[in-house]
């Protein structure tokens, strides 16, 4: 079954804050993909686990309609509230009961949210809404994430990792998909084009502040909260404290790069000339 680990209003501000959207290269490959495999799909596109819609803005480019869904209300309400494109969308829903009519999404989309799905349930969702010729983009930023300033990047992103490894402990057994770098998720895609582009490497400006932000919306910060506020409150500070000593910077809001690999995977369904394409559903407009 599916797992929900994004649920409180005060959790879904955090993310809304200081979650990193897609990067450029991440994009890129994406559109490239869409672009060398649907060209002709430009109509609806849904972005599957949206959370506070991170990845939902940039769909609004290239396709007439773009609906972000996610199983969380908090994380909706923060999407619906936040300034967007007018041809973007939010829904509540589960990843594995999409409100799509049969045949009639171009682009099912998902940002490191895949692994939080039951991947059995929601492919058969895929192959349910996905029109002939279209397509499944799945994509995860990896652990493999750095910070980049001035000479001391190696010390920098040594901090960095010893808080991540902390909260690690924390995490729930879904995050193993991210750590075996969704292997099994690709395994389940239903069509038998796909295609897996790994080593993405965006390089994302950032400041201390948001550093020590993005830890925080992460869910095993949240578990770590409940399970010893007090030490959950001190390592992040904690941190940032080390971070701008090392540096040498006075302010959180300094400035530093935040270099992360990104993989992604993707899934065309083959067309079939005998099979119309169905007009979305109201509910989903």
């Amino acid at each position: 079954m599916a797992a929900q680990m994004f649920e409180g209003t005060q959790h879904a501000a955090v993310y809304l804050k200081y979650r990193f959207a897609p990067g450029k290269e991440l994009k890129d490959t994406i559109l490239n993909y869409l672009q060398e495999k649907a060209p002709s799909c430009t109509q609806l596109a849904v972005d599957v686990g949206c959370g506070s819609g991170q990845g939902t803005a940039f769909l609004a480019e290239r396709f007439t309609k773009v609906v972000g869904t996610d199983i969380s209300h908090a994380q909706i309400q923060e999407a619906t509230a936040a300034p967007s494109p007018p041809n973007i969308s939010y829904l509540v829903c589960p990843a594995e009961e999409l409100p799509f009519e049969d045949a009639s999404v171009d682009f099912l989309a998902s940002f490191t949210a895949a692994h939080w799905f039951d991947i059995g349930k929601f492919m058969n969702e895929a192959k349910r809404v996905l029109r002939p010729g279209g397509c499944v983009a799945i994509s995860t930023y990896t652990t493999d994430m750095s910070l980049h300033y001035g000479d001391c990047s190696e010390k920098l992103t040594q901090i960095f990792r010893e808080a991540w490894d902390q909260l690690l402990k924390y995490s729930h057994s879904r995050v193993k998909h991210v750590l075996e770098d969704y292997k099994e998720i690709f395994e389940a895609l239903p069509f038998p084009d796909k295609k897996r582009i790994t080593n993405i490497y965006d390089k994302i400006p950032m400041t201390v502040a948001g550093v020590a932000g993005y830890l925080e919306s992460a869910s095993p910060y949240q578990v770590f909260m409940k399970s010893d506020p007090e030490a959950a409150k001190t390592l992040l500070p904690g941190m940032e404290k080390r971070l701008l000593e090392t540096m040498g910077a006075p302010s959180r809001d300094t400035l530093l790069e935040f270099w992360v690999r990104n993989d992604a995977w993707g899934n065309r369904r083959c067309s079939d000339r005998g099979e119309k394409r169905k007009e979305p559903s109201p509910t989903a407009t």
